[in-house]
């Protein structure tokens, strides 16, 4: 059992755990900031769409959707944004320690 303990506390497993459920959180939260508040702000200045995902155009009988993967990128910016100044902010880039021996 030590040893499963000493391998928990040197490869951080419950803070990789802990960051794992934490960034799940924040990307739903992040994910409904730019479906429910974003979005429809962008759309409003086109017509006869509720959201930005809606926009699209029309080649023959495809429809390429570009609105979806604007309201893609801009999540992923926010998202990106949000994890550097968090790793800065909390100064996780300088709590890895190297392993002694």
């Amino acid at each position: 059992m030590k040893g499963f303990i000493d391998f928990i506390r040197e490869q951080g497993v419950i803070g990789l755990a802990v960051g794992f459920i934490l960034g799940g959180a924040i990307t739903s939260l992040v994910k409904a900031f730019i479906a429910d508040i974003i979005s429809p702000l962008l759309a409003i200045g086109m017509s006869n769409l509720s959201t930005l995902t809606e926009a699209y155009i029309q080649i023959g009988s495809a429809k390429i959707m570009w609105g979806s993967f604007i309201n893609d990128l801009i999540n992923f910016l926010v998202m990106a944004f949000i994890v550097y100044f968090g790793v800065k902010i909390l100064k996780l880039d300088k709590l890895d320690k190297k392993k002694d021996g």
